[in-house]
């Protein structure tokens, strides 16, 4: 639940709404209490910002720590250090994984496993079978254990309204409230539900016209991988400006979009045809910083990257699908040499990851005709 707990980051001037709550790290077998940073583009910031298949690895391994032992050595950084004595914890990796992904669902303004639970109860209500009941039941089980007392937003009658309509007559709901349905119980169940949609239906609701306002897709990292040959299925690597995917730019061909960079950028022209000519993107950028640049560079180089991107693309329809696969979802582009194009874990301005969506939209407005 996000509650007050409204932060957020900036990239490239773009706000990206967050929340924050209380987490442990473990590092080097001690364990630090800290705040664990949540946004709406899927990236969580536990020492670091990953995504959140990155982060439920860092939380299988231990690294966001749910198992805190007794006697563990513990410290809240300038404040103080001790020891866990008779330790007490509810969260599981499940657990917490499950409430940070409702989370980003919130953050989205989409339906969280509380809002999918509540929806599967009134397809129940419309239609009462037993087929309906066990789908209600199962989302109900999917909110996470934590979270359920809060589903219906009564802190009166909490989840008991939910667990009797979903466990039925004669059903066993949850094992706080152990008992057998009964027939009573189960009808005024259906009454609460009855009543609550009522009220609900009182409410105005409001879509937004032209959409979300933030991407429905998870955050993709595209991480630094070095290719160095083409590959028949290449993924996020084919992403990469120094995939070897030759780039055809006023009849030159440049053996990738990172070698024609490069070789645009520096002013002598037999220096840029050794730039062109590099083995590696890697030999290519490190020929262009010996060499004089062209003047101006810095204030057009944004352009010239645009115009490589789209002739990349537009030469290798393959890599044009692996870019369009990847949705709406915000592209995070890591660069050793550069936090111009890289976001290089939310220090850089990760422009090659913001040209990459422009190009991607443009693939997709030409695809459906638009423009």
């Amino acid at each position: 639940m996000i509650g007050k707990r409204i932060t957020h980051r900036t990239a490239d001037g773009v706000r990206i709404p967050g929340t924050w709550r209380h987490a442990f790290i473990c590092n080097g077998g001690n364990f630090f209490l800290t705040d664990l940073f949540i946004y709406a583009d899927g990236l969580i910031d536990c020492w670091g910002l990953v995504t959140l298949d990155e982060f439920e690895r860092k939380l299988r391994s231990g690294w966001v720590a749910t198992d805190l032992p007794e006697g563990g050595r513990v410290s809240a950084h300038d404040l103080a250090a001790w020891q866990f004595g008779d330790p007490h914890t509810w969260l599981t990796p499940e657990l917490l994984l499950a409430e940070v992904r409702d989370t980003v669902e919130q953050l989205n303004g989409r339906p969280d496993s509380t809002e999918r639970c509540l929806a599967a109860v009134d397809v129940f209500l419309a239609d009462r079978t037993e087929e309906n009941r066990a789908t209600a039941r199962d989302a109900y089980l999917a909110i996470p254990e934590t979270q359920r007392h809060y589903a219906l937003g009564d802190m009166d009658h909490k989840d008991r309204p939910l667990q009797l309509l979903v466990a039925g007559p004669g059903g066993t709901p949850d094992s706080r409230y152990g008992e057998p349905v009964s027939q009573e119980a189960y009808e005024s169940a259906v009454a609460y539900f009855e009543e609550r949609a009522r009220l609900i239906a009182g409410r105005p609701s409001r879509v937004p016209v032209d959409g979300p306002v933030e991407p429905h897709a998870q955050a993709i990292h595209v991480p630094h991988s070095y290719p160095r040959r083409r590959a028949d299925d290449p993924g996020k690597a084919g992403l990469r400006n120094d995939y070897p995917a030759p780039v055809d730019i006023d009849g030159i061909t440049y053996p990738s979009a990172a070698h024609a960079y490069w070789a645009l950028s520096v002013a002598d022209a037999t220096a840029r045809a050794a730039v062109a000519a590099a083995e590696t993107a890697y030999a290519a950028s490190t020929l262009a910083a010996e060499a004089v640049r062209r003047e101006g560079w810095e204030h057009a180089r944004t352009a010239v990257m645009t115009t490589l991107l789209r002739a990349k693309y537009a030469q290798h329809p393959d890599l044009a699908e692996i870019l369009l696969a990847t949705e709406d979802a915000t592209l995070l582009y890591d660069d050793a040499d550069s936090r111009f194009w890289g976001d290089n874990s939310g220090s850089g301005r990760n422009w090659t990851g913001r040209l990459l969506e422009l190009v991607r939209s443009e693939l997709h407005a030409q695809r459906a005709g638009i423009g």
